[in-house]
């Protein structure tokens, strides 16, 4: 007696089909699962074999064997409970085989035969959808994820029972009766209008995002340098399906998108702890989930007190910085995750936190010195823009002038993003920060007084090519907030004040 259903695994981002397939024969009695299989999907053995005696279903005294095929791909998690009862159950005839040609599924089981929460369902429900599957067995607990898939029907069971009831008879399986609460989207919490001064930092920021700019925020404790970076996804524009639901497939397989009732529709802001580990920034693991770059995929990924990250953690940002996702390479294969996200990063100027300032500074040339060094220069060239966040005063402080809402900065930061969509419709480009090098001088090209200027500023700053091309990027962003179709002399010396500021704190103590 023969039997297959159809089941899938996450990789990466994605779902790859997997077919279970069962055969009960005579022979010495055994059940065997095979299929190049991690722990816990051999484990799934016993805990199907419980569940069905605890549901009223005996094995046969007969050889089980169970085949997970592909063979040659290495299956984890513990999805695969339900897909290999219910396997079971068809080749041992309680269950017909005509319908599982139409249907994928996915749980795991308790040993009673209640069938729990997995993560990974949007992926995998939006891989059945693309296979031509009718329906998607799934647990309740995922309902609601599996119900943004348009194109297949969901059916979400809480037990073997429900399942094999749906299969034989049809039935789809009740309602629960109080629903859970549904997480809903919570607004900005923090906007531009409720910060005092700052002018020169809020101009940055708004350059940042406009142009989708890395930003590096120095500052003394206490100048608002957090509270501005929170402030920043109040004036992002809305997203687009698409990455809404790029975004909730990488919640999803990270078990984060909880009970749903549609894709994230804000912006991401992470702001991982400086005591993160490397996997836990750019993702890992024996089988590799995304990290928090990911998980700040077209949103903002914030580190506060840059300094204090270990180096080699922030070194990791170097190639997601460059690339916009990053690779994870194991035995079991390649993974690839998006990590398309402005970085924003804040750090005092020193241990104490008031270098330059040397009637408050209290740290030694060689305590400077060492703490500039936990940022090394190539990171740096990959940070657009460096702004000082000067301390606020108490005239500023108590002056009780309203600010501008993030609301009216965000009109303008649309109307930039519209320019660079129709500047780089039919290319791969999005915005100004992604132009490559070699395309520099078709996107920004200078007259001869700005080339005359920018060659001066190249030997006086010290800057490489990256540097130069980042810079030339700033001020094509300028030139768009301006409204203007040609980089200036003014906007190459704002771009420029933005990225010389690093030199001041990063120069060579005499």
């Amino acid at each position: 007696m023969y039997s297959m259903v159809y089941t899938a695994m996450i990789h990466g981002i994605d779902s790859r089909p997997v077919e279970v397939e069962t055969d009960v024969s005579d022979g010495m009695p055994v059940f065997e699962m095979v299929g190049y299989l991690s722990s816990e999907v051999r484990e799934a053995r016993d805990r199907v074999r419980t569940a069905l005696r605890n549901c009223g279903y005996m094995l046969p005294v007969k050889r089980i064997t169970v085949n997970l095929s592909p063979a040659n791909i290495r299956k984890s998690g513990s999805g695969f409970d339900l897909p290999v009862a219910i396997s079971l159950l068809a080749a041992m005839g309680e269950v017909p085989k005509e319908p599982l040609a139409e249907i994928m599924m996915i749980g795991e089981l308790s040993l009673d035969g209640k069938v729990n929460g997995v993560p990974g369902v949007l992926p995998i429900a939006l891989a059945a959808r693309d296979l031509g599957m009718k329906y998607m067995i799934l647990p309740k607990e995922n309902r609601r994820e599996g119900e943004l898939v348009p194109g297949i029907m969901t059916v979400a069971v809480g037990s073997v029972r429900e399942a094999v009831e749906f299969l034989t008879e049809g039935k789809l399986p009740s309602e629960a009766s109080e629903e859970k609460q549904v997480l809903s989207q919570k607004p900005a919490t923090y906007d531009f209008s409720d910060i005092s001064g700052q002018k020169i930092l809020k101009r940055a920021c708004e350059t940042a995002v406009s142009g989708m700019h890395n930003l590096l925020m120095i500052g003394p404790p206490g100048a608002g340098k957090t509270m501005i970076a929170r402030a920043i996804p109040s004036i992002l524009p809305p997203m687009t399906e698409e990455e809404q639901m790029e975004l909730s497939r990488i919640y999803s397989v990270c078990g984060k998108f909880g009970e749903r009732d549609r894709l994230l529709s804000s912006r991401p802001f992470r702001s991982p702890h400086h005591t993160i580990t490397a996997a836990g920034m750019t993702g890992g693991g024996s089988v590799p989930v995304p990290g928090e770059i990911s998980l700040a995929n077209k949103g903002v990924l914030f580190l506060d007190e840059l300094t204090e990250f270990r180096k080699p953690v922030i070194e990791t940002l170097r190639q997601p910085l460059e690339d916009r996702k990053v690779q994870i390479s194991r035995s079991s294969g390649t993974f690839t995750f998006p990590a398309d996200f402005v970085l924003v990063a804040a750090m005092n100027p020193c241990d104490c936190g008031y270098y330059p300032d040397m009637e408050r500074c209290r740290c030694t040339s060689a305590a400077i010195a060492r703490y500039r060094s936990r940022l090394s220069q190539p990171m740096l060239d990959r940070l657009d823009l460096c702004v000082e966040a000067p301390a606020v005063s108490y005239r500023e402080l108590t002056a009780g002038k309203e600010s501008e809402p993030s609301a009216e900065i965000r009109k303008r930061v649309m109307r930039v993003h519209q320019i660079q969509r129709e500047r780089f419709q039919g290319t791969v480009i999005g915005f100004n920060s992604r132009i490559p090098a070699k395309e520099i001088g078709t996107y920004c090209p200078l007259g001869t007084k700005e080339k005359k200027y920018m060659e001066q500023i190249y030997d006086r700053l010290e800057l490489t090519a990256r540097s130069y091309h980042k810079l030339l990027r700033v001020a094509r962003t300028l030139a768009d907030m301006a409204g203007e179709e040609r980089i200036s002399l003014l906007q190459l010396q704002e771009a420029v004040c933005y990225r010389g500021l690093d030199k001041k704190y990063w120069e060579k103590n005499e």
